[in-house]
């Protein structure tokens, strides 16, 4: 396989930089990443598989591959007839035989490390995704690509910081004593991260210590990162967090907390709520007195309108590191008011099972990401949506298995399920995320995300997934715009204490207070959410199978709440992200203890009988 590229080494025996040698290192690590990323497209399917190969070798005795009857086979074809396809409830037995401390060869040949885990708002359930040290390499290696891709764009980026907002979990353990936690903090936690936090390397150059990271309190994290950020305004070129909401907290953290944070800055002390001592030392060695500077930065924030505080107070900001693709694209609007329409950059495509890929155009519109899948990440294989009659029939369990085609073979334009085998004990895993054929990379398809496949609302016969909920809402809260108001955040929710049952909207809105919104306006937005939603919905609609769609408005903060409680719940801050449909009976009672008003839709949407396209022609 091509030679990887290195990580950024250049240690000094005085901890400084020398500028003009660490810019030519950095200028041959970056050369030798990109050069590993067009040897690798260029032989796309080679590598794939020689992948499939080594992963079926290494796991030859694994006792699940024996099951299936393999046999020691690690050819293609072989492979493809024997292997099924699955999802989580399949391998769960295995996985649970796994924590619960057997350690014998059950899914992989190599020991199983620690347990990855899952979204909590992903799909409802945390799942344990099994995981081996090499993969730790797999990771890094993706992560070593990001800078050397991003300097073709913005180049310089090894001359001053990243302020980016990470933080880590707590961590459980199974009963055979296995960790389970979320990727990132198992990635935080790594000797690969925090020795590339002591060596010279451009994309771990970050504002906050270590020890502000792995600090569990969250809002001592926060509080440490926002103030070390901060006080290195001038050399911060890039910021960010993982997800777009992750940074908008931030920011919100920032509007809430400035008094302190500037008094800190000024005297060059440590607020006595930053108690963990080990942070109170990392701090107080970035801390120095600085009253210029906390006069500048209170001046900003004491200034009536926030629009672009990204750059006022971080003037060489280049561009906001945050996801912004799938439901994370409801932020966009606020982050531009933040930035002052700076970029939005996506840099990479990874999940607790697996690292996918990155963006190779990372500059683009947020609409137009693209991730090239590294052939050298695992196998991947991909499932038509087409040939499985679209959305509304994907979740079938076990696809006919030789409609799966692999990753060169992939058609521009249509849509697929990811289905991944990794080097960590996962066969033709279903990943369940839907993504379009972008374009190619030499041999390698580029692909947007599209969504998660699970539907979200349900009431009879109808099912409506998160991206047509997405649509939807955003179109009905383009109603608002002319009373200088706007949707700030959302979630739905299914209602059948009524007959019929009914979906619910639970709104979050920023207003003007000079211009009341009159309910009947709220009344139309209803109206205008369920024009959007499919045919099968308004035909429940109109035929009262469906109740009236309602809009719920809650106080402003209910969002902030809601996040609170999921994090005590053991929800990781990394990998939260708002749920757009929510179950729990404890959050829908949260929920509706906040509403301060409500609204239905008064008037049936419109639905005449047969499809759209049938409809197209005489």
């Amino acid at each position: 396989m091509p030679e990887a590229p290195s990580h950024y080494l250049c240690n000094k025996p005085n901890g400084k930089v020398d500028v003009a040698s660490d810019s030519s290192i950095t200028k041959s690590s970056n050369n030798k990443a990109l050069k590993y990323i067009e040897d690798v497209t260029s032989n796309a399917d080679e590598i794939q598989k020689r992948v499939l190969a080594e992963i079926l070798s290494s796991s030859a005795h694994a006792e699940y591959l024996q099951r299936h009857g393999l046999d020691g086979r690690t050819d293609r074809d072989s492979f493809k007839n024997i292997m099924p396809v699955v999802t989580y409830e399949d391998l769960k037995p295995d996985i649970d035989r796994i924590a619960d401390g057997d350690t014998s060869s059950i899914l992989c040949s190599k020991p199983i490390s620690e347990f990855l885990t899952s979204s909590g708002t992903s799909g409802g359930e945390r799942k344990l995704m099994p995981t081996i040290e090499d993969e730790l390499e797999r990771r890094s290696l993706l992560y070593s690509l990001l800078m050397p891709v991003m300097d073709q764009f913005v180049p310089g980026l090894e001359k001053g910081k990243g302020m980016y907002f990470l933080f880590v979990k707590s961590e459980a353990k199974t009963p055979g004593g296995l960790l389970a936690r979320p990727v990132l903090t198992s990635y935080y936690k790594s000797s690969h991260f925090n020795n590339s936090k002591q060596r010279y390397d451009p994309y771990t150059n970050y504002t906050s210590p270590i020890e502000s990271i792995l600090c569990l309190d969250s809002y001592q994290s926060m509080y440490s990162q926002m103030l070390c950020g901060l006080s290195q305004n001038e050399q911060v070129l890039r910021v960010g967090a993982v997800f777009a909401s992750g940074f908008i907290r931030a920011i919100k953290f920032l509007e809430k907390h400035w008094v302190s944070l500037c008094r800190d800055i000024r005297n060059g002390t440590l607020d006595p709520e930053i108690s963990d001592s080990s942070l109170r030392d990392a701090i107080m060695r970035i801390l120095k007195p600085n009253p210029k500077l906390a006069d500048f930065i209170e001046a900003e924030c004491m200034k009536e309108s926030w629009k672009g505080i990204i750059t006022r107070v971080w003037p060489n900001t280049k561009y906001v590191d945050v996801i912004v693709t799938g439901t994370m694209s409801q932020y966009i609007p606020i982050l531009d008011y933040y930035s002052n329409g700076l970029p939005l950059v996506c840099t990479m495509y990874a999940s607790s099972e697996c690292y996918f890929g990155l963006n190779l155009n990372p500059l683009c519109e947020p609409s137009e990401v693209s991730y090239t899948l590294i052939p050298t990440m695992a196998y991947f294989e991909f499932l038509p949506l087409e040939k499985t009659k679209g959305h509304a029939n994907i979740s079938i369990s076990h696809p006919d298995q030789e409609l799966l085609v692999d990753l060169v073979d992939v058609e521009l334009g249509q849509e697929y399920e990811l289905v991944v085998t990794t080097y960590a004990g996962l066969y033709r895993y279903r990943v369940g995320d839907i993504l379009r054929v972008a374009g190619f990379k030499n041999k390698a398809p580029q692909f947007n995300f599209v969504c998660r496949k699970n539907v979200v609302l349900s009431i009879d016969s109808d099912k409506t997934d998160e991206v047509e909920l997405q649509n939807a809402v955003k179109n009905g809260a383009n109603r608002l715009a002319e009373f200088g108001a706007s949707l700030t955040e959302y979630t739905s929710c299914v209602d059948t204490s009524t007959i019929p049952g009914h979906y619910v909207l639970y709104w979050e809105i920023s207003t003007n207070d000079e211009t009341p919104i009159p309910g009947s306006v709220f009344e139309e937005c209803c109206f205008e959410v369920e024009g959007c939603l499919n045919s099968v919905y308004r035909q429940g609609r109109v035929s009262e199978s469906i109740g009236a769609l309602e809009i719920k408005i809650v106080e402003n903060g209910t969002f902030d709440k809601l996040m609170d409680f999921a994090l005590s719940q053991g929800a990781s801050i990394n990998q939260y992200k708002t749920p757009r449909c929510v179950k729990y009976a404890p959050i829908v009672e949260l929920l509706d203890s906040k509403t301060v008003s409500s609204y239905f839709s008064t008037k049936y949407p419109h639905w005449v009988p047969g499809h759209k396209k049938w409809r197209m022609f005489p």
